[in-house]
């Protein structure tokens, strides 16, 4: 752990912390330990020397055992009460002074409080039912213990909130490599918590924008195949007035190309909202039929001409996509466009099913990657991406030999 490092620091001020801790608990223990000792000399030492000095001068008479009664000190005359308290095991010493001959012991037994003075093989005890031992210790264990684990727990919560900075940490390395998987799951809200959830966000839109890139290249070169196959035909032709208006038609859907690419890769790459207008239907596969140069008879037309609120490029380069993917999968090169009562736009065409679910081929490159016949290559990807932007699902069934798309609006309302 480096030491320029925010957890290196935390480290070290946690072991500051505990030692602080520590250390004022020793310091509290031992003056408290030496108040005690102070406030018990305080009370029985003079008790001491006055039994002492009685006891020189007239011995403990009756009328002085009385009097220190009064002052709730019982004297203990039985020797085997005395030895009872003497010889436990559980009597504690609470204040001992040594005076040359004389012993004097302040004795705690079960918070019970005796003085005991022993001087020239004499043995005096009393007990002060007044005064009760309390321990001191059990409160301060107590509060440095409820603090000990605070700081602990203060420092684990510290380093896992802190913890994601150094995920971020490395995953910022790896960033510029263009490495854009970053897992980091968590329901906390605290903002080290947002920020790794706002980086993965972050890191997920590059990750998107980067194979939105690759696939935009991709389909450039797909896309342009068709109208750069025509068009070196076309040139290997006698020159005539119709060959000329075709190369001419050919250059234009280049530069239609170009722009379809644009708004594409605008889509896939951004979160801006789409403008969306009414069109009629038949205005959509017209436009697509064009863009595709097909003949008239390829598509057999069975819908009703209905308005749908889209963005009309984006919608018209979806269908195209479809047709185009119908016709090149179909037995018979054709596909039949229809509408239904529930307001969908179906595309059928006669030939194989889809090998895999319909999800799989909005993968992007999973057609590439597969290498399948059965392969509707990027197309539905993009179809996709459009679909959504427009708030309309697509949807697939196979039955009786026919391939069945189907575009729906979707349960979520326009933003």
């Amino acid at each position: 752990m480096k030491k320029e490092s925010i957890f290196f620091t935390i480290t070290i001020s946690f072991f500051i912390s505990i030692f602080l801790v520590i250390a004022s608990f020793i310091i509290l223990v031992l003056h408290t330990q030496d108040d005690k000792e102070k406030h018990l000399s305080k009370k029985y030492l003079p008790v001491a020397k006055m039994v002492l000095e009685q006891q020189r001068t007239n011995g403990l008479t009756k009328f002085f055992v009385e009097s220190l009664s009064n002052m709730d000190m019982e004297f203990i005359n039985d020797i085997g009460k005395m030895n009872a308290v003497l010889y436990n095991p559980q009597t504690k010493v609470a204040l001992e002074r040594r005076y040359r001959t004389i012993l004097v012991r302040v004795l705690d037994l079960h918070g019970d409080s005796f003085l005991f003075i022993k001087s020239d093989g004499l043995e005096i005890m009393f007990k002060d039912s007044d005064y009760k031992h309390v321990n001191p210790l059990i409160s301060l264990i107590v509060v440095f213990t409820v603090l000990f684990i605070t700081i602990i727990l203060s420092f684990i919560t510290t380093w896992k909130k802190l913890y994601p900075i150094k995920l971020l940490k490395d995953k910022v390395k790896t960033l510029g490599e263009e490495d854009f998987d970053f897992e980091y799951h968590t329901n906390d809200l605290d903002e080290v918590s947002q920020l790794a959830i706002e980086f993965k966000n972050t890191a997920k839109k590059l990750k998107d924008i980067k194979e939105s890139r690759n696939v935009f290249i991709r389909n450039i070169m797909h896309e342009l195949k068709t109208p750069i196959t025509k068009g070196k035909f076309l040139s290997e032709l006698e020159n005539s007035d119709e060959n000329a208006e075709k190369m001419r038609r050919v250059f234009t859907r280049l530069e239609s190309l170009i722009k379809e690419f644009t708004q594409i890769e605008e889509l896939i790459s951004s979160t801006k909202n789409i403008v969306k207008n009414n069109y009629f239907l038949d205005d959509i596969i017209d436009n697509a039929t064009d863009m595709l140069m097909l003949e008239d008879d390829v598509i057999i037309s069975e819908y009703e001409n209905k308005k749908l609120n889209v963005n009309f490029k984006l919608f018209c380069l979806a269908v195209k996509n479809l047709i185009d993917n119908a016709i090149k999968y179909s037995d018979d090169k054709k596909v039949t466009v229809k509408t239904n009562e529930k307001d969908e736009i179906i595309f059928e065409n006669k030939g194989k099913g889809l090998k895999y679910s319909l999800d799989k081929y909005f993968e992007p490159f999973f057609a590439n990657e597969s290498k399948s016949k059965n392969s509707f290559g990027l197309g539905l990807y993009i179809v996709n991406s459009i679909l959504k932007a427009n708030n309309c699902i697509l949807k697939y069934e196979y039955k009786d030999g026919i391939n069945i798309f189907k575009i729906a609006k979707s349960e979520q309302k326009d933003k």
